[in-house]
């Protein structure tokens, strides 16, 4: 067994560190958009006057660090090589963000709206897998030339993590001679509506309400008159841009679905492991960067002429914390290695369990970790003058999106008990 960082993935660190001091701090820097990450980022970031919508320069200094990113190759990093990137793996992007978010707030990789210097295209997989050699051309390619860029479409006001009972509906209609669907429904929480160019957007086509199959994903084109945004829900953290919005008598032509009809919550589910296993460690990476700046605080705060940390009261939560980290980014790497070392498909079959574990404990592990900062911190801690509050806020997030942490529990107790998994059938 080895358990050491691979050396061309260290010296691609190292490459990623130069990177950010050469190119990502200076912008960070100048005409004061230090104002995104310091005390004022909450204001700065948010349109107050426009439903609470990310302001447009917040914005564009993101795309200006992504369009210097690309520039030098990192970027697309994940991507296959055939679209640009370098068929980054699940290991390396795990390691990659893992060190990102250990550097703490920052241009080079701000999680509140999945802004980083290496990318993650959950898309671009989708789009891969299952669309047609159009829609890759379209829609991968236009992705990352800023042309187009798609919202997720499946949640809904009375079914989030139950996506099978979904009341959004499409039937057939043909216009002028051309096959097509009619969509009628409402959707919640689709992030990225007030930019998207389409939404791909998960209705109920055939069978019962509470199946699996019967549910199509439509790539409809957004601004679109049926489709309206009822309001901009406001968040723990804002700015916001996850909307409630209705969906009114849409159609688009039968090239529209992704993928296979029927076969949309299929699709919807397939690259979600991809995503849990890179969003976990970037959680493991804040819980560490929040132990790492509480020790050094302990050290140097003096109350009463003694350091902070010679207090056990201070020592034995972070002990406990720090243990909590090494422990978890062991488990992490460890799955991103066999998630790269099996076909995709037997992912679902064989370790999703150790997927979930990884990313509900991972966040937990965050909040707590940010919570106790801001302990140990004091009345300093509990401000906006440091980043605490700022990454509790934003990884509690994390314990309801990407499955709650009930449901991916529940999908290891599935696997513990011999439900699912390689012991099904061997049990009971």
């Amino acid at each position: 067994m080895d358990f050491a960082i691979p050396k061309d993935l260290a010296d691609y660190l190292g490459e990623l560190d130069a990177f950010i001091e050469a190119e990502i701090k200076p912008l960070e820097q100048q005409d004061d958009n230090i104002r995104f990450f310091d005390h004022r980022r909450e204001h700065a970031r948010t349109d107050w006057d426009r439903g609470g919508l990310p302001r447009e320069e917040w914005e564009e200094l993101l795309k200006e660090a992504t369009r210097r990113a690309d520039k030098a190759g990192h970027w697309r990093f994940s991507a296959p090589k055939r679209y640009g990137g370098k068929d980054g793996s699940n290991l390396w992007m795990a390691v990659i963000r893992d060190h990102f978010a250990r550097k703490g707030l920052g241009l080079h990789n701000d999680l509140q709206n999945e802004h980083s210097i290496v990318g993650n295209f959950p898309f671009v997989a989708m789009f891969d897998q299952w669309g047609t050699e159009d829609q890759k051309q379209e829609f991968i390619l236009g992705g990352f030339e800023r042309a187009r860029r798609v919202a997720f479409g499946l949640t809904e006001p009375h079914h989030g993590s139950d996506a099978t009972h979904m009341e959004t509906r499409a039937v057939r209609e043909s216009r002028e001679g051309q096959d097509g669907w009619l969509i009628n429904g409402e959707k919640m929480w689709i992030t990225g509506m007030h930019t998207a160019t389409h939404c791909a957007m998960f209705a109920r086509t055939d069978g019962a309400d509470g199946a699996a199959s019967g549910i199509t994903c439509f790539l409809v084109p957004n601004p679109n008159p049926g489709i309206e945004i009822e309001e901009w829900m406001w968040t723990f953290n804002m700015p916001t841009d996850h909307p409630r919005l209705s969906v009114k008598d849409v159609w688009v032509p039968e090239s529209a679905i992704l993928g296979v009809e029927g076969r949309g919550l299929a699709l919807a589910q397939s690259f979600v492991h991809q995503n849990r296993i890179r969003q976990a460690a970037s959680s493991c990476g804040a819980a560490q960067f929040c132990v790492d700046e509480s020790v050094k605080y302990a050290r140097a705060r003096k109350p009463f002429g003694e350091e902070l940390a010679k207090n056990q009261a201070i020592q034995f939560p972070l002990v406990e914390l720090a243990t909590q980290c090494e422990m978890l980014r062991l488990l992490i790497f460890k799955t991103a290695w066999e998630m790269d070392n099996m076909p995709h498909e037997e992912i679902e079959r064989t370790i999703s369990d150790k997927v979930s574990m990884c990313n509900y404990w991972a966040n937990r592990l965050c909040c707590e970790a940010a919570d106790r900062a801001m302990q140990v911190h004091g009345g300093i801690g509990y401000s906006r003058h440091t980043p605490f509050e700022h990454i509790y806020r934003h990884h509690r997030r994390y314990r309801i999106t990407e499955g709650s942490e009930e449901i991916q529990m529940r999908k290891v107790a599935a696997y513990l008990f011999g439900y699912l998994g390689p012991k099904r059938g061997t049990m009971g």
